[in-house]
């Protein structure tokens, strides 16, 4: 190596007089001294720096590298005091710009310390403090540490929060339920701190509860069975039942949301932390202050509190009800749908049946205050036998119509009054359930509140003129309507029924006659009281034959008597022909007395 090469950098600037010799061990101590008060710099990592100088733009800040870093002034909002001296934190962005300046930040610098701190509180379930910086979709949003986090909004509170805009601007404790690093999102909850504060107040609370102890609270919530009162950190329900003495439709009627009451605890469980409350027992029971005026006969008006199928509720003063059973509200034994007719809140006067003051229980009657109608002193003129009235169909049954004349006075109409023609098997043939018609009052019993009806019997007997129209052996046409065991229904005139036994169905030619056929008949049977008519088709042609017969043996010679003519051809054919009718006839006639042996 040569002289030159070997001579130090240092040496090349010697200035002659300036008089400085370091040995080469001398100038190694100074080197590593040097390189000591030098800070390695690493970049992207969040540093501790000391403020040197501030200008109108920036803030020098030395991390202890070999050259001072900048800071843009403005990321220093948040301290107004910021003086020389000052330590504060900074991120390396990076070490050497283009102009060999080393960047740095105090705004990414926050970001990473708050990221750090905010994970340690959510490893040590630690509560934050933030700023509620606006409102967002689904919940607010929070800055803690300069990190805006997601606070949704059924973690805001413990109850429904209606507007959020009221916690825009302020400070909220949170804690931290979820992070995520890939996203930077950070969810937090304000709700879970409630609930944890709330527990421990419930343990308070619940453990100094007594029945029958008397607390204020604050209505909280309202449904169709109850309310439910904030007791100070426990809820209570306060059923609607134990509202007030008398029944209420909904809580909303007395109460409402945010009202302070005082409530008594009725029942409590301290394992389940459930509270029963109760607000009317803290005034006496209405039935202790029901006049001693009111007894069995008095007259009482009220407002209508319930209707049920069976009643309807009367509250008489506020607390007591009595019932008014279905069955109490009209003389008339078939009552119409008592919904359709009477609401809650409707007026009723009433006259008290029953009264129990220690089992507090009621009984009214409405009817009662009309009277009953079958004990109206003018009932057997305006119903006098004989007199017509114009009546509704109420029920029906087999044996009869029960036909409503008035509110509570009814009468039966016998299937046998109906009609003096028509058979009928039962009164839906001819009439229906709620349409109206004519009677006439045939019988009247007060005493037992019954009264038969009939409808026939607004016209005369027309059997009495039928009976001489239909005598026995009147010859009439019929048509075959019903075939039954033992013989046919027949259709006559005038809308009359008779009856042909099954032996007179027998036709001339030997064979029976067929449902819907028209038939010559005779009357062979009539009974007017029973509006009964026998006919016989049998019978029509059965007469005739035998006269037939009576002819031909007239005319048949006697014994030992002959015939004579010109010729004997002529006699023989005459009395073969004779005896061939005979032999016919006597045929015929053997049949119809055996037809006839049967129907006797």
């Amino acid at each position: 190596m040569s002289a030159a090469a070997e001579t130090s950098p240092w040496e090349s600037h010697y200035t002659p007089g300036f008089d400085l010799e370091y040995t080469d061990q001398e100038r190694e101590e100074m080197t590593k001294s040097y390189k000591a008060t030098l800070t390695a710099i690493t970049e992207f990592v969040v540093v501790q720096g000391v403020v040197v100088d501030i200008s109108n733009r920036d803030v020098i800040v030395n991390i202890g590298a070999k050259s001072d870093g900048l800071v843009p002034l403005n990321e220093f909002r948040d301290s107004p005091d910021l003086k020389l001296g000052d330590e504060v934190d900074v991120y390396i962005e990076e070490q050497e710009d283009a102009r060999g300046q080393l960047v740095l930040s105090r705004k990414k610098a926050k970001l990473v310390r708050g990221w750090e701190k905010i994970q340690a509180a959510a490893d040590t379930k630690e509560v934050l403090e933030g700023l509620v910086k606006r409102r967002t979709k689904g919940g607010l949003i929070v800055d803690i540490y300069g990190v805006e986090a997601f606070l949704p909004g059924s973690q805001v509170d413990v109850k429904p929060v209606r507007d959020f805009d009221v916690y825009v601007g302020k400070s909220i404790d949170v804690a931290v339920v979820k992070i995520n690093h890939a996203t930077d999102n950070v969810v937090v909850s304000h709700k879970a701190l409630i609930e944890e504060s709330l527990e421990s107040q419930k343990s308070v609370i619940i453990g100094n509860l007594e029945k029958g102890q008397i607390l204020e609270g604050i209505v909280k919530n309202m449904t169709n069975f109850g309310v439910f009162v904030d007791l100070g950190g426990l809820d209570g329900l306060l059923h609607i039942t134990d509202i007030a003495w008398g029944r209420i439709g909904h809580p909303e009627e007395l109460l409402e949301l945010g009202q302070k009451i005082k409530v008594v605890v009725t029942d409590f469980n301290e394992d389940k932390k459930r509270i029963s409350l109760g607000m009317k027992q803290l005034t006496p029971h209405p039935w202790e202050a029901l006049p001693e005026s009111m007894v069995i006969g008095s007259k009482v008006e009220g407002k209508v509190t319930n209707v049920a199928d069976y009643g309807i509720f009367l509250e008489v003063i506020p607390g007591v009800e009595g019932l008014i059973h279905i069955s109490e509200m009209s003389w008339s034994q078939y009552p119409t749908n008592i919904r359709d007719t009477v609401k809650p809140g409707d007026k009723f006067e009433a006259i008290v049946l029953t009264l129990d003051r220690e089992e507090r229980k009621m009984s009214l009657g409405v009817k009662q205050l009309t009277g009953n109608p079958w004990e109206s002193p003018d009932l057997l003129e305006r119903y006098a036998l004989g007199t017509k009235h114009l009546g509704l169909i109420r029920n029906m049954t087999h044996f009869g119509v029960f036909i409503e004349l008035e509110e509570g006075i009814e009468g039966l109409m016998h299937v046998s009054d109906l009609s003096w023609t028509q058979k009928v098997n039962h009164p839906s043939e001819v009439l229906k359930v709620g349409e109206q018609v004519e009677t006439i009052i045939l019988e009247i019993d007060p005493e037992n509140q019954r009264m038969s009806l009939g409808h026939k019997q607004l016209e005369e007997n027309p059997w009495d003129a039928y009976g001489e129209e239909f005598c026995v052996d009147s010859l009439h046409k019929g048509t075959i309507t019903k075939k039954l065991d033992k013989g046919v229904l027949i259709a006559l005139e005038h809308n009359l029924e008779g009856f042909v036994p099954k032996r007179h169905l027998t036709k001339q030619d030997g064979q029976e006659a067929a449902l819907g056929e028209l038939l010559d008949l005779k009357v062979i049977e009539l009974s007017k009281p029973n509006r009964r008519i026998v006919l016989s088709h049998t019978a029509t042609f059965s007469e005739v034959i035998e006269t037939k017969a009576n002819t031909t043996a007239q005319a048949k010679p006697k014994k030992g008597e002959k015939e004579r003519s010109s010729g004997g051809g002529n006699f023989m054919t005459a009395e073969k022909s004779t005896l061939g009718d005979i032999a016919a006839l006597a045929s015929l006639q053997k049949k119809i007395n055996n037809t006839e042996e049967d129907s006797e």
